[in-house]
């Protein structure tokens, strides 16, 4: 087992270890030689600042009891509360929640909005449980975690089968044990309870306009490109909508149902409409079915993986023919299939920067909810696009400069800012 300051590792702080905390260990690792005087304060960004592991006894409607592991990891604080969601699924793991953890703390550092990172999750599949015993897990959870959560410490939001009303029973849970109604502590929430108008369409929004920003720095006109999507939810349905009505071609849709393909277009407004009543693409009328192999081997514009972490991996990089990936997923593309990308000649953009549209809504709805004022839905995207696309200029820059990789430039940006404060706040005691 490695060792760090003659000590062995854990495996979960092993970066040699397979998984995502290894994943963006490894990360780290590539931007230390950009970060001067401040790579002195490196290690910090290889240990979360806290990890919480908790056990959620939940009863059942059948009377029984069952238990469930549940995560809250706060990987830093230096720039702000931690910020981050909580998803519900089977394959949660600690590695997987410390890796979202720190690509939030780098992500709201590259859109330079004041907050830390933080995730959180719980190993359930959902879909085998009653809605009244989710709100039961839901809220048990929110008690475990709520001795470190709160406006001004760490803000939960929806992922991976969480919603608004997820967010609801979490604000609720925590406002009874307070005493007082906090809408702050969560982001995310309905319209009714303090959310923000939309913060539902922000990350697939955020992805287009750094799509759009990034297609005209490699001179890449968008009439006409071809785009496929992999995960036709809030963030990959907003993106392919927003980009077709641009003037692209979404020639190809890959979900949990299945893969569908059109080399005119798809129409994208209808998908969204079918998937709604369905749950999925498939079925959809007038496409093509083909298998995931023949997705990823596509000829196109525009890639946007937006599902899980790991799509793009050794098994399918080098068949990828995209002229560009613009990851709307966290942690979508393993290091070595980044490797391979990068010397096909593939440019990539980011999660760390393409999908942060919806932690800087995020930060909007809770400027709101502090200031009890609340914005238009114009104010919000009149916001939300200058710094998307800003961001994506300062990366490319970044980019240019250091001649490294676009992730590697966010990673620069996002780790100066993180140790810049950490160095300027100093340790105590």
């Amino acid at each position: 087992m490695p060792e760090q300051n003659g000590q062995s590792l854990p495996s979960y702080l092993n970066p040699l270890e397979p998984g995502p905390w290894g994943s963006y260990l490894q990360q780290v690792d590539r931007v230390a030689p950009y970060l001067g005087k401040l790579s002195k304060w490196i290690s910090t960004l290889k240990q979360p600042r806290r990890t919480l592991i908790v056990d959620v006894p939940v009863e059942l409607d059948n009377g029984t009891i069952e238990h469930f592991e549940g995560y809250r990891v706060q990987h830093s604080v230096a720039r702000g509360p931690a910020k981050g969601g909580i998803r519900f699924h089977q394959d949660v793991t600690l590695s997987e929640v410390m890796a979202l953890s720190a690509w939030m703390s780098v992500k709201t550092a590259v859109v330079n909005v004041p907050f830390g990172g933080g995730k959180g999750g719980i190993r359930i599949n959902p879909k085998n449980y009653s809605a009244s015993e989710i709100e039961r897990l839901t809220r048990r959870y929110t008690s475990e975690i709520g001795c470190i959560i709160g406006p001004n410490t760490d803000i939960p939001a929806p992922d991976v089968n969480t919603n608004a009303q997820t967010m609801a029973w979490i604000m609720d849970t925590y406002s009874a044990n307070t005493g007082f109604t906090s809408p702050g502590v969560v982001t995310g929430k309905p319209i009714s309870i303090g959310g923000s108008l939309g913060r539902v369409e922000a990350t697939g929004r955020g992805l287009f306009v750094v799509t759009i920003a990034a297609l005209k720095d490699a001179g890449i006109n968008i009439e006409g490109a071809r785009v496929a999507v992999q995960g036709f939810g809030n963030v990959g349905g907003t993106a392919a909508n927003l980009l077709a009505e641009a003037g692209a071609k979404v020639v190809a849709v890959y979900d949990h149902t299945g893969v569908i393909h059109h080399e005119n277009g798809i129409n994208t407004s209808k998908l969204i409409s079918h998937v709604a009543q369905t749950g999925g693409v498939a079925g959809f009328e007038g496409v093509n079915s083909i298998s995931p192999d023949e997705f990823w081997s596509l000829p196109l514009e525009v890639l946007i993986p937006a599902a899980l972490e790991g799509q793009i991996n050794e098994s399918n990089a080098n068949n990828i023919k995209a002229k560009m990936v613009v990851e709307g997923a966290n942690g979508p593309t393993t290091p070595k299939a980044d490797d391979i990308l990068h010397n096909n000649g593939v440019i990539v953009v980011p999660d760390v920067l393409a999908n942060a549209g919806g932690v800087t809504v995020s930060y909007f709805e809770w400027v709101q909810n502090n200031s009890s004022f609340y914005w238009t839905e114009k104010e919000i995207n009149d916001r939300l696009q200058p710094i998307m696309h800003d961001a994506y200029l300062a990366t490319a820059a970044t980019a240019k400069e250091h001649n490294v990789s676009l992730r590697t430039a966010a990673f620069i940006s996002g780790c100066s800012r993180i140790l810049e404060a950490r160095e300027i706040r100093g340790l105590f005691p």
